[in-house]
């Protein structure tokens, strides 16, 4: 790509790959369920369910790997620093291998409390458990893997981890279906597919990761490698989105919490309506990453013009992605919700609160986008606080005052929530704008 030019197609190439990886993971879910679903006991649905809802936040939880590595290699690749770029790869691993380590040590005790938070009932519990105590065995490999995603996605490659996302859920599809329908497995079938899954997934990535480093700069040096303020510098970035992402699983948990107190038409209202959000919010995130890759790599590069240019373009097709998801939630959202579920009690109450759905786009899009431009340009602090602000300024507080509006209050809190994280990381943005264009002049 030229450092001074870039076209709309350059901008689809990088995000439309990781489009494409987002979307399959859902998918992957979709299958397990489908699998469980067509046992004689719905205990083993409902044990997979619930023990994948813990890996769902602990796993995502460390998603800062990824976001901290694009980062900080967005910048090295474009300053051209080949040496620092595979440092970073080096650090960012050992830290994965670090938390992977101590979460296994610590197995039964975040079992322990997480059975305690779901309260399952004791005929799914063991099968929960069962579940847990082989999949906690993936942590090296999913979280190792978030790490050479995020240093592909540096690098201005989206095609290599939407290769490695693909090849992963591809292989746990498989295996899912040898072990549980051909074997007769339970559980444990559909655990040990996803360990096995994250390591074939992991081991495919590092021999991507080995094709794409040039045999030059293999040679890195131990003081190169455990430079004080290079580590520290990583240490704090991913502190930083650590507690960030510990704010919005915070967020869409209490969200789910309290919307299961107006009973269990509207939860499972809700969680339909939630599915639209997700959807959409992986289909803007490819955006997001787009503009990860060009701002790390504009900064690193010293380069204004493509950095304007970035914000523009990314910032336009995140805009129109967003139009037409409020247009199709507008004019297709009932059609949608019959096919996901054929109960009425359940499709009046997700009629009702489908306007907010199609608000949400619009007023979420550049909260996402956003997210891209100050990973890209390494200012987590400031997304950390963005997400503080917004959640204890914002939403608990509108939750709280709009309790007599039951379910539409909740929604309404979430709206805002999202306003606000806008709102803010707009102004933080317009604040540091003036120092970075400095920097870059």
């Amino acid at each position: 790509m030229n450092n001074t030019r870039f076209n709309h197609r350059q901008v689809w190439q990088l995000a439309l790959p990781m489009i494409i990886a987002n979307i399959s993971t859902p998918l992957l879910g979709l299958v397990d369920t489908a699998v469980m679903g067509h046992l004689d006991n719905a205990s083993f649905l409902a044990a997979v369910a619930l023990a994948g809802l813990i890996f769902n936040f602990l796993f995502w939880g460390f998603g800062f790997l990824r976001m901290g590595t694009a980062g900080l290699s967005a910048q090295a690749f474009g300053a051209n620093n080949t040496l620092e770029l595979n440092a970073i790869l080096l650090r960012a691993m050992v830290l994965a291998v670090s938390i992977s380590f101590l979460l296994l040590v610590f197995q039964q005790s975040i079992a322990a409390f997480s059975f305690y938070l779901i309260n399952c009932n004791d005929s799914i519990e063991p099968l929960a458990q069962q579940y847990f105590y082989i999949r906690i065995w993936s942590a090296p490999a999913c979280l190792c893997q978030y790490v050479i995603l995020g240093w592909f996605l540096g690098r201005q490659n989206t095609t290599s981890p939407l290769l490695i996302v693909v090849t992963t859920n591809a292989c746990n599809i498989c295996l899912d279906l040898l072990f549980v329908v051909h074997y007769g497995m339970n559980t444990e079938g559909v655990a040990l597919a996803s360990v096995l899954a994250e390591y074939i997934g992991l081991i495919f990535g590092v021999l991507l990761v080995i094709r794409n480093i040039p045999v030059s700069s293999l040679s890195l040096s131990w003081p190169h490698l455990l430079q004080a303020d290079k580590i520290k510098a990583m240490l704090l970035i991913n502190g930083h989105l650590f507690v960030r992402t510990l704010c919005l699983i915070f967020t869409f948990s209490f969200f789910t919490v309290q919307g299961a107190k107006f009973g269990s038409a509207i939860l499972a209202a809700n969680a339909i309506l939630m599915n639209f959000q997700t959807f959409m919010a992986y289909a803007l995130d490819g955006f997001a990453h787009a503009a990860e890759a060009l701002i790390g790599r504009a900064l690193g590069a010293k380069n204004k013009a493509l950095f304007q240019q970035s914000i523009k373009t990314t910032a336009l097709w995140s805009l129109l992605v967003a139009l037409l998801f409020t247009l199709t939630f507008n004019f297709a959202g009932q059609d949608i919700i019959n096919s996901l579920t054929h109960l009425t009690e359940v499709r009046e109450p997700a009629y009702e609160y489908l306007p907010w759905l199609i608000a949400l786009p619009l007023i979420s899009f550049s909260s996402f986008l956003l997210d891209g431009v100050f990973i890209g340009a390494t200012l987590s602090r400031q997304m950390r606080d963005c997400i503080l602000l917004s959640l204890f300024l914002v939403f608990l507080p509108s939750w709280y005052y709009t309790q007599d509006l039951t379910n539409h209050g909740l929604w309404l809190a979430l709206s805002l929530f999202m306003l606000m994280r806008t709102l803010i990381m707009l102004g933080y943005y317009l604040y540091y704008q003036r120092s970075i264009m400095q920097s870059l002049a």
